[in-house]
């Protein structure tokens, strides 16, 4: 067997097991809140997962990839070989960390993963001040922004249900209300993110021109207007007995009365002098005190049958922006295993060396089976971290949180932001866990997960500085 047919081989290898961790550690974002509130059972999420997220890579993946992750570097002075042992030693480095972070069930993004491994190829093969650093400030500081926007809008969404649905004295009548207007806010956004994001590999694929935002947000709101149409039929449906009594609904409702307290005497504190500043201040304590406390009996106690059909409904729409999630994941993600993997392919085969290369179908197919099998496999420790580690979900807060998410996807394709995709959904789960206050959140958790995301870089680049050299002590370039 000659060196290229080795080499060809290897890059297969390489390609699928970098596909496989992407499925255990990236795609389990998509279905962590889900199984996490109960909306979905572990075997149904991978399901479900299998299924879109192959669908996404296969039907829409791009069909011609950055193999350098948004040029990282000029590699018109490498040889092919040189090239493509280059990317054999990213494919490997980001596979190998990313497995370390799952099996420790540490969410991190995979892009990132790639892209500190392709960096660490180039601080050797072309040289350090070679590299567009201020590329790789660009993606880096998306550990800053992903959560921070993803968790702010989630918690003012989790916020304004709290405050529309589970503070009000008849809850099942006021989500009843609500619903309706949830759905179609859901279905407009989660169309819109997939047309714009998910979708924009599919139009050159299939030779067709692409939509203008406009006809994509117009089909949105048009779907988005059966949706309510179908979910205020369902809603009515909903039984509703007068629970006025219910001690869930009272405590949610003297929460609310408590917070409206505060609020007042922090106005109260802030204009007042002397000793009625001073009794204001020792009232506005106690008062906060007991708001905590009425926020967490409220959020813990039984509920009733009626609130419980309601729950069911927030998780039809978990499950829903779950699938959107997923589908534009694999659509666009694959692209961290498939296109480094053109690259070498091409390097091995044609011995050229190509910024860009056209992704065959049967590449698109084998990250989609890999994403699938890595998923499968490995997936549940991800799952379990977003799901159940970070704070404590239900359908109502898990929906929040994906929905946020969704929404801060959509705001970085239009604006151009350095998104993600996991920073985004853990940011998501973590504003809906502030929203019940600091005491919902697992902090140790949080600090590990903060760790890990600020190491995947260096940790990608100095892997793949070490196994470009041992390549290079075997194959020669």
């Amino acid at each position: 067997m000659d060196t290229t047919t080795i080499l060809l081989g290897l890059t297969v290898l390489f390609g699928f097991y970098m596909a496989w961790n992407i499925g255990a550690n990236d795609v389990a974002n998509a279905m962590g809140t889900s199984v996490g509130s109960g909306a979905l059972t572990l075997r149904r999420a991978v399901i479900v997962a299998a299924i879109l997220e192959f669908a996404g890579a296969f039907l829409v993946g791009a069909a011609v990839t950055d193999t350098l992750r948004g040029k990282l570097f000029d590699p018109s002075s490498l040889s092919a070989q040189t090239l493509g042992l280059g990317m054999l030693a990213a494919l490997l480095a980001a596979g190998v960390w990313l497995q370390i972070a799952s099996y420790y069930g540490w969410p991190v993004s995979t892009t990132h993963s790639i892209v500190g491994a392709v960096v660490g190829v180039g601080c050797v093969a072309v040289g350090f001040s070679e590299i567009a650093w201020d590329e790789v400030g660009i993606i880096a500081s998306s550990w800053i922004v992903s959560p921070i926007l993803a968790g702010a809008i989630s918690y003012i969404i989790f916020r304004v249900v709290l405050v529309k649905v589970f503070y009000k004295k008849n809850p099942v009548a006021a989500a009843k209300r609500i619903t309706p207007y949830l759905v179609f806010i859901t279905l407009v956004v989660m169309l819109s993110v997939t047309g714009v994001k998910g979708l924009k590999g599919m139009w050159p694929r299939w030779g067709m021109a692409t939509p203008s935002p406009l006809i994509i947000w117009a089909v949105s709101i048009a779907i988005g207007a059966i949706g309510f149409a179908i979910a205020y039929w369902r809603v009515k449906r909903v039984h509703m007995e007068d629970d006025s009594e219910d001690n869930h609904h009272l405590t949610s409702y003297v929460a609310r009365g408590l917070e409206k307290a505060g609020m007042h005497l922090r106005r109260v504190a802030d204009t007042a002098q002397g000793a009625v500043q001073t009794r204001a201040l020792e009232l506005l304590d106690e008062v906060d005190t007991l708001t905590t406390e009425a926020r967490h009996n409220a959020l813990r106690s039984p509920l009733n049958a009626d609130f419980k059909e309601v729950e069911r409904i927030f998780s039809y729409l978990q499950i829903m922006t779950a699938c959107f999630v997923a589908f534009a994941h694999g659509a666009n993600d694959v692209a961290n295993a498939i296109g480094p993997m053109a690259g070498a392919f091409d390097a091995f085969k044609d011995g050229v060396v190509n910024a860009k290369a056209v992704v065959p179908l049967w590449l698109l197919a084998l990250g989609g089976v890999g994403i699938v099998i890595g998923l499968a496999t490995w997936g549940w420790r991800v799952i379990e971290t977003i799901g159940k580690r970070i704070t404590e979900l239900t359908p109502t807060r898990g929906f929040c949180a994906e929905f946020g998410a969704a929404v801060t996807i959509l705001v970085a394709s239009v604006f151009g932001l350095p998104i993600s995709t996991t920073h985004t959904l853990v940011g998501a789960v973590l504003g809906v866990g502030l929203a019940r206050g600091i005491g919902a959140l697992n902090l140790s958790t949080m600090r590990d997960i903060a760790a890990s995301w600020i190491v995947t870089i260096p940790a990608g680049a100095g892997l793949a500085i070490v196994f470009f050299f041992i390549l290079q002590a075997i194959f020669g370039a």
